[in-house]
């Protein structure tokens, strides 16, 4: 199937959809991937299309250059006309409330918003060339709700004080090691890891996968709606998904999953 691309511009926010994955891209590398207010809408906007096709079941975050992103572009604050880092903050609620399984491929540095947008997404891989840094109270910006709740949620309280208080740089490592990155490979692996990671998860039931998905989420919340699980719980079992994942398993076959 041939991807279907949409918002050619130089330097915004890439989306190409292909069958069961779509791939976010940023391509700004000359600053970083640093977000303009008009990256912010075209994300919004490549969101609203991805979450409106039902056959898509990944979501990936890639990036251009030797930066993953260096969040909001700070200086666009200085125009009368710019929104508040706030609508940052509410373009990468979004993301993580975007209905397919995300995943960031983290190929270096990732500062400010960028590790928030991170934290966004369900997978976190990073090459060991990876960086980061929250630098909001050295340059005297207050954070977002949703990034400090991310912050919290992901890393803990200790960690999450740590890194905004002190805006301390730690390496690859070190973010393995507290739980921002998921996974961690050498740079050259890094696509090739992402790739298998997402044919993994596009091979499961949808059904099961984005329901537990979106319920992990707002678990982490402190949101359980225990009426909406129970009823997720016996639509799977009254689902053609789980007599195929049943019948796959008893032959020893791979399952072909429609959703139903």
């Amino acid at each position: 199937m041939t991807p279907s691309l949409l918002k050619q511009t130089s330097t915004s926010p890439q989306l190409t959809i292909q069958g069961a994955v779509a791939t976010l891209r940023l391509c700004n590398p000359d600053y970083a991937n640093r977000l303009s207010p008009t990256d912010l809408a075209d994300i919004q906007s490549h969101l609203k299309l991805v979450n409106a096709n039902s056959e898509v079941l990944v979501l990936r975050v890639l990036a251009e250059g030797k930066y993953f992103c260096s969040g909001y572009d700070i200086s666009s604050l200085a125009a009368e006309s710019a929104p508040s880092s706030l609508y940052f903050g509410e373009t990468v609620d979004l993301l993580e409330q975007a209905r397919p399984v995300t995943i960031a491929a983290i190929n270096g540095g990732v500062y400010g918003g960028g590790t928030d947008l991170s934290l966004a997404c369900d997978f976190r891989v990073g090459s060991t060339a990876s960086n980061m840094f929250m630098p909001a109270a050295k340059l005297g910006l207050h954070f977002y709700p949703g990034g400090m709740v991310r912050y919290i949620t992901r890393l803990g309280l200790n960690q999450a004080k740590r890194l905004f208080l002190t805006a301390e740089k730690i390496d690859a490592a070190e973010m393995k090691e507290i739980g921002f990155l998921t996974e961690l490979v050498e740079p050259e692996k890094l696509n090739a890891h992402v790739d298998q990671l997402t044919q993994q998860l596009a091979g499961m039931a949808p059904l099961a996968l984005l329901g537990i998905k979106k319920h992990l989420n707002l678990i982490a919340r402190g949101q359980i709606d225990q009426s909406a699980i129970e009823q997720a719980v016996l639509h799977s079992e009254q689902s053609d998904d789980i007599k195929e994942g049943a019948a796959a398993w008893k032959e020893k076959r791979q399952a072909i999953f429609h959703g139903r």
